[in-house]
Formats: structure tokens, sequence, C-alpha cells
């Protein structure tokens, strides 16, 4: 259990609020925490809201009107709660000024560098970032790496099977058609209850996944960057680097060298 050392009372002065996730979606937020995150914001304070944090400030009126974003896995409960809010479930964290929402674990991680770049400089969030062994600086509009999701019944069975299908051949060229196809589905179907299982559209959780190889084969080999491409499907070391370079930030060499394991 975490506990802290001061109540709300403490966010009567606070210059950054940050809400880092919630207990229990299916309890309404205590009104008192409502009330006091209400109260920060029309003070001037930010208000941060990190994965299921972006219900609570959701639940406190703070992201009506706005965009925002939370872990994709909820993303549909919570556009069904908030209808109101311009979610985006697919993006890493989303800067509205005052108001900033981000997505799982790791996006928290990004999202509070990115605060941290922003009020304090590059050297200082280089260093937090050199200290936590994580990339110093990812785009609040890079995706959401959304691994293989467990559909929640039967009836997504199919599905299930395709993104198995899916994930074993990613250097294969597919298509929405092909992908309907596979499932006996027609292609609108498909298309709508792909987003509603995954959170994203077919065609970008391939395009996810893809990238996730690539960047666990950078990783954890010394294969050379077109063998790479090829086996992640990107079919050359240009396009790789192209479609990298625009989710990560640096092309594949510097994340290599980065990141990588091996001598």
């Amino acid at each position: 259990m975490l506990e802290t050392r001061h109540g709300l009372q403490a966010l009567r002065r606070a210059d950054v609020v940050i809400v880092p996730s919630w207990r229990d979606l299916d309890k309404p937020v205590p009104e008192p925490v409502r009330n006091a995150v209400q109260a920060a914001h029309r003070r001037g304070a930010t208000v941060v809201g990190l994965c299921l944090g972006a219900f609570v400030l959701a639940e406190s009126g703070l992201l009506d009107g706005r965009s925002a974003t939370t872990h994709w896995h909820w993303a549909e409960i919570f556009s069904d709660r908030f209808p109101k809010v311009r979610l985006d479930p697919t993006v890493l964290y989303i800067d509205e000024g005052r108001v900033v929402t981000s997505a799982g674990t790791v996006a928290a991680i990004d999202c509070c560098l990115y605060l941290l770049r922003r009020w304090c400089g590059a050297e200082t969030a280089n260093r937090v970032a050199k200290r936590l062994v994580v990339s110093p600086h990812r785009r609040g509009g890079q995706a959401q790496f959304i691994e293989q999701v467990i559909p929640l019944s039967g009836r997504d069975a199919r599905l299930q099977d395709l993104l198995a299908w899916m994930g074993e051949r990613l250097h294969e060229r597919h298509s929405v058609d092909s992908l309907a196809r596979r499932v006996a589905m027609s292609p609108r179907n498909f298309t709508r209850q792909f987003r509603k299982a995954t959170g994203t559209a077919a065609l970008r959780w391939l395009q996810h996944q893809r990238l996730a190889l690539a960047a666990r084969l950078l990783e954890t080999t010394d294969r050379p960057v077109e063998t790479i491409a090829i086996l992640s499907g990107f079919g050359s070391a240009l396009s790789l680097r192209q479609h990298f370079s625009a989710a990560f930030g640096v092309p594949p060499t510097i994340y290599r060298r980065q990141f990588g394991g091996t001598p």
C-alpha cells in the first residue's frame, strides 16, 4: 500500500498535481478528491493524470472538451463513461496546457520526462532518463505499443487466434480485406470488432508489433539492420529507418547503441 505524509490540503499550495493511477474504476472518485483537483486547477496548478489517473481528471470535469489519453486496455470504458472527452488511446501522452494525461506505466515515465524537460530543461531530463535507463525523449504523439490482447468473451476467440497468427507473420504483407476474410467477417465489421478488442486499427496494431519486434532485435541481437528490416516486415533498411525514427525519435543504429545488450 502506498502511504503519503500529507492529505488533500497539500493540493492547496501545489504547483503540480499528479494522479499516478486509480485504485478501483468500479467506484466513483470521492467528492473531496474531485473538489481538491478542481480547486488546484482553478488556482493555476498543472494537473496530470497518469494511466488510470486520467479517469480521476475526467470525473472531475477537467477533460470535458479536451483531448486525452489513457491505457489502451481501458479505452472503451473511458469513452463510454466520458463522451465529452476526445480520447486518443493510441498515443503516449497529451499536453493540453495545464491538463496532461498519459497512457500506461512506461508512457507515464515518458510523460514525466517530457514535463521535466519543459520545466527544468533538456539537460536535467536527460540526466534523470540516464539514471532510469530509459530513452530521454519520446514524443507524446508516438504510438503506444499494444501487445496482444486477451479477449473478454468467447465471441472474440477468432480475433485472439488472428492476433497470434499475425504475430507469427509480421514479415508478410497483410490488408484489412485479407485479415477480415481470415476471420469470416466483412471488412467493416472486422474493423469495428478489432478496434473494440484492441483499442486501435488492425494495420496500426500490425505496425506497432513490427516496430516492437524491430526494437527487440536491435536490443538483443547483432543482426544487420537490413536483416531486421526483412524479419520485422519493413522490407528494406530505408523503410525501417523511416518508420523507426518517426516512432522512437532516433534511427535504428543509434537506438541499438543506446539499448543494445550485445557486444
